[in-house]
């Protein structure tokens, strides 16, 4: 438990920092706004496009991990948004709610946290648990709030405005480009690789900061959305790390391999999710709420696995 408090810690420090800047009000009301456009326009595309741009091609070749974290990911987001758009979610929140159970933190806390539990041999799969959750479960998120927001409803012209949607996303441009760079072969001059990465390393702790000024703005969650918090921060701890486990387990995968992905699986939501709910202009309390929650819990649930796991 000690471990997993270290790495939870930080993020809760930020969080509380952005709560008690705005509390104080070091930060002004527009702050959240303005910190998270920083964040989808600036910092995150270029953690994207670094990332993307630095992974081979054949260092992403572990298919049995693959499949085992994406589907397993895929399945409960699918699950997910068709519960919530049951219960009457318009499909832009139903999709974000679904990124909210399964969109881990696995790139903020999924490297030290793996790194002391499970060795440096985990690291490798932990950046392609990463690229899955920050690159290809943010895009299909993106995609299926883009089809919701859109009013056309003939396929064609729908087909054709979610696609010009997408290429105008700074979300989905940035890692395609990267992953030009880098099967091109493409290198970058020192210069711009440090650019990228100071720039990119203040994506997620800005986007923490931005998520405790939202705190203090709108208050926790009661009735119908702490009902739905509570539902898919289960989806988040509980059912998507049971799934990946039953998945790499069914594929006989490596006892190590099957760790790291459920380890990955099992982490509190990730930001990505409020990211994109102010981008989108959506309600973010829920969102909020069960990044906050499922955090918390996280230090209980991410322990227990550890002790009887490994």
């Amino acid at each position: 438990m000690l471990t997993t408090l270290g790495v939870v810690l930080p993020v809760f420090g930020l969080i509380l920092l952005g709560y008690l800047c705005r509390r104080g009000d070091v930060l002004g009301p527009a702050s959240m706004a303005e910190l998270n456009r920083f964040v989808v326009w600036v910092a995150l595309p270029a953690l994207l496009f670094d990332i993307m741009a630095h992974t081979s091609w054949s260092t992403l070749w572990q298919p049995g991990f693959v499949l085992a974290f994406w589907l397993g990911s895929l399945l409960v987001f699918a699950a997910t948004v068709a519960l919530r758009r049951a219960l009457g979610r318009p499909l832009a929140d139903a999709s974000l709610d679904g990124l909210n159970a399964a969109y881990p933190n696995s790139g903020y806390m999924g490297f030290p946290l793996c790194l002391v539990a499970l060795g440096p041999e985990s690291l490798p799969l932990v950046t392609i648990g990463t690229i899955l959750t920050v690159c290809v479960a943010f895009a299909q998120g993106i995609i299926c709030i883009e089809v919701g927001l859109q009013e056309e409803r003939r396929p064609g012209r729908l087909a054709l405005k979610v696609c010009r949607a997408l290429a105008r996303n700074p979300l989905l441009v940035a890692p395609a480009l990267g992953a030009a760079a880098s099967g091109l072969g493409v290198g970058l001059p020192a210069p711009a690789e440090t650019f990228l990465k100071l720039l990119g390393a203040a994506a997620s702790p800005c986007a923490l900061v931005a998520l405790g000024v939202f705190l203090a703005q709108q208050g926790m969650v009661r009735g119908r959305d702490l009902n739905a918090t509570l539902l898919l921060s289960c989806g988040k701890l509980v059912a998507m790390p049971a799934l990946v486990w039953l998945l790499a387990v069914a594929m006989r995968l490596p006892t190590a391999t099957v760790h790291t992905a459920v380890l990955l699986a099992a982490l509190p939501t990730g930001t990505g999710p409020f990211m994109l709910a102010e981008y989108y202009r959506r309600d973010a309390r829920v969102t909020s709420a069960t990044i906050l929650v499922t955090t918390v819990l996280s230090v209980l649930t991410v322990s227990l696995y550890l002790a009887w796991a490994v």
